[in-house]
């Protein structure tokens, strides 16, 4: 790591706070208009990528102490759970059901089973993306 690096971990905690509102933005918004589980991800794993850049590895691996193997490994069972959900209520496999409730803070919501798919795909573009680039800087 470099002895004067202040402005650039400055400003790699500010530009990462961004990223990840807007990771939870594309992902909340993809069963409605472009975005989802995938392209959440890779901004998701963007927001780490420019953590391990900024900062070096055994500092951000103290913060963030996460197998990414195992990440992407829970987000695809994640998303095949999901699609079998789905026949265990008589539906065919990746089928999706959704319904609008009245919640206390938020008024009327739709709420979406699609949501959990997303989360799985979410979390296994994470793992998968983040488990690359560490095996590449590991080459190095």
């Amino acid at each position: 790591m470099k002895i004067n690096d202040v402005i650039l971990h400055a400003v790699t905690k500010i530009v990462v706070f961004i990223i990840l509102t807007l990771a939870i933005y594309l992902f909340l918004s993809g069963h409605h208009s472009p975005g989802g589980g995938f392209v959440g991800g890779l901004v998701l794993a963007s927001a780490f990528v420019l953590l391990y850049l900024a900062f070096d590895i055994e500092t951000v691996q103290k913060g963030i102490p996460f197998d990414f193997k195992l990440v992407a490994a829970l987000g695809a069972f994640i998303a095949a759970a999901s699609g079998l959900g789905a026949v265990f209520f008589g539906a065919s496999f990746l089928s999706q059901a959704f319904d609008y409730f009245d919640l206390p803070i938020l008024g009327q919501t739709e709420l979406a089973t699609v949501t959990v798919f997303e989360a799985g795909v979410a979390l296994a573009v994470v793992g998968t993306v983040v488990t690359i680039i560490l095996s590449i800087s590991e080459d190095v």
